[in-house]
């Protein structure tokens, strides 16, 4: 086994104003893909060969500051995509946070409510 995850879902109220606002955080598109029951998107990576996961608008997902808590890839500095979360319509609650040799983190909350973490070496 590669990794331990291998999809995750981030549940949204309002799929075209979380599509905008993780397109901003993450500077890269929000695929949109068809479902029979869902409004869906699926986040940037590369999904042969990297953990990447979706957003999800639908009955039975909610969204929540509570449960699992997702690491985003903050890319090559966490200030960049930090910088964008408020501008975007989130709100930083763990600013970014050193985490010794396994390099920084922050903790969000996106225009939903969910609460996500972010993910840098740098």
């Amino acid at each position: 086994m590669k990794n331990s995850i291998n999809w995750f879902e981030i549940p949204v109220k309002n799929f075209e104003r979380a599509k905008k606002f993780y397109e901003l955080l993450l500077s890269a598109p929000v695929q949109e893909m068809s479902h029979p029951a869902y409004k869906y998107g699926i986040l940037p990576g590369d999904m042969q060969s990297e953990v990447t996961g979706g957003i999800v608008e639908g009955e039975g997902f909610e969204p929540s500051m509570k449960g699992a808590l997702i690491y985003l890839n903050g890319g090559d500095d966490l200030a960049i995509p930090l910088s964008k979360v408020e501008n975007a319509g989130g709100k930083i609650i763990m600013p970014k946070t050193s985490i010794g040799g396994n390099g920084f983190m922050a903790h969000i909350v996106d225009t939903e409510g969910n609460k996500i973490a972010l993910h840098s070496m740098k």
